[in-house]
């Protein structure tokens, strides 16, 4: 406490824009770091996977957000993310397909030459 003019202050009311100032470095410093463990973290993975992890956190953030709306942020990106993740799979084997039938055409019509 600090007295100030026959009253006693806490210093939290004398320095209010410190916790604001340390939240916002925190937050700063995560928006800084999670693009590249993403980036980073996706190097080694098949496209199918790669799509995958995307559908699903796109399908977690949309989500969320509308699970926020109802009432149940949690819930939403739970199941947002797991039919983000499945339609995500589906869609990487497709194109996974749709790439092999491809390299088979063009493989038998080098050959028909």
């Amino acid at each position: 406490m600090v007295q100030v003019s026959d009253r006693n202050v806490s210093v939290r009311t004398l320095t209010p824009g410190i916790r604001k100032e340390h939240t916002m470095t925190k937050i700063i410093i995560a928006l800084m770091i999670i693009p590249c463990l993403i980036l980073g973290g996706c190097a080694g993975m098949s496209q199918t996977e790669q799509r995958t992890l995307s559908g699903g956190a796109i399908g977690a953030a949309g989500g969320a957000i509308i699970g926020a709306i109802a009432g149940s942020a949690g819930l939403g990106a739970a199941i947002g993310g797991a039919v983000g993740a499945g339609g995500g799979y589906l869609y990487g084997k497709h194109k996974e397909s749709e790439q092999s039938a491809y390299q088979q055409g063009y493989d038998a019509g080098r050959q028909s030459q």
